[in-house]
């Protein structure tokens, strides 16, 4: 029997199927782990590579999940979305992959090499001003001329089911009992799907966000039960630029502990912490989570924690350090 679209919360049995159905898609990412960032801690850290997926970032997961449960008719005039980059280029490589045309909204302030990176899947870009308005109504204007299908970067029970993928196979590979299991908070689609892998799958875990203090809308929202915005986007993680959505509040406010705010300082140091001690490239948006270990060393010291390291597109010749 085909997978349908779900229009509900995943269930165990949801995020399972999903996991099956985007194996084509996706790459198992590796674990790993840094000594030298363990002792400057205290904290037992595996972080779930997800800088090594396709298009380099988590957002394959989703992506791939929602356009292979659509029918041959929702995707007959291809794929739209919006996006600073990596679901954009998420969406245009399961595009490419399904024989299908993608329209992809991106602001102009958009990483360079994101904008390459959603081109070179053979995607048609659309730029808009550096608003969550702007890109809304250009998407609007764009699925108006062409007709294709929107799938939204989070605000998606196909996307969440399929980001949730990614905790489960850390928790699968690890094989360890994770204290606490960490992601940044953006549009709240991967923070929500670890929510629910780790209440399905490890209920004693607990779950905790990060995200800057300049776009701390998701920390608001948290406390306050309603959708926050944010006066500026002004952070260094341009992917935690958006705000969450009601499907994605929901989930986290029931299964999240917490979320915690970071500088932007913290943010730079924790990435290039990850470069030269674990040889790795990561994006901003994926240091936040550790530079909360760094920030709030009292919740993590002496804990097994595992964080997801979101994503790797990263414009090397503009880098903050």
């Amino acid at each position: 029997m085909p997978a349908t679209t779900l229009l509900h919360v995943p269930t165990a049995e949801d995020i399972r199927e999903s996991h099956r159905l985007i194996q084509p898609l996706i790459h198992r990412t590796p674990i790993m782990t840094c000594e030298a960032i363990n002792e400057m801690t205290g904290a037992d850290i595996h972080f779930k590579c997800e800088n090594f997926q396709k298009i380099g970032a988590f957002k394959m997961r989703g992506a791939a999940n929602a356009a292979s449960r659509l029918t041959p008719a929702q995707l007959e005039q291809g794929l739209a979305t919006h996006s600073s980059g990596n679901h954009a280029q998420a969406v245009a490589r399961a595009a490419q992959v399904l024989g299908v045309p993608a329209f992809i909204v991106m602001p102009k302030n958009a990483p360079a090499v994101k904008v390459a990176g959603v081109k070179s899947y053979g995607a048609e870009v659309v730029f808009c001003e550096c608003t969550i308005e702007a890109r809304e109504t250009k998407l609007n204007e764009v699925i108006a001329r062409t007709g294709a299908y929107f799938i939204h970067p989070f605000d998606d029970y196909n996307v969440i089911a399929g980001q949730a993928t990614a905790p489960k196979e850390l928790l699968e590979d690890a094989n360890l009992p994770f204290d606490i299991i960490m992601a940044p908070a953006g549009g709240g689609g991967l923070l929500s799907g670890t929510a629910l892998a780790a209440h399905y799958f490890t209920p004693d875990t607990q779950i905790i966000g990060a995200e800057p203090f300049e776009v701390d809308d998701a920390y608001r929202s948290f406390h306050s039960g309603k959708i926050e915005h944010n006066a500026t986007i002004n952070t260094i993680a341009d992917g935690l630029r958006t705000y969450l959505s009601e499907k994605t509040l929901a989930i986290i406010r029931e299964h999240v502990t917490d979320i915690l705010r970071v500088e932007e300082e913290a943010i730079v140091h924790a990435m290039r912490l990850v470069w030269e001690r674990m040889k790795i490239i990561i994006e901003p948006s994926s240091a936040v989570p550790l530079a909360a270990v760094h920030a709030y060393p009292e919740v993590f010291k002496g804990k097994t924690v595992g964080i997801i390291l979101t994503g790797g597109n990263v414009d090397i010749g503009n880098l903050p350090f």
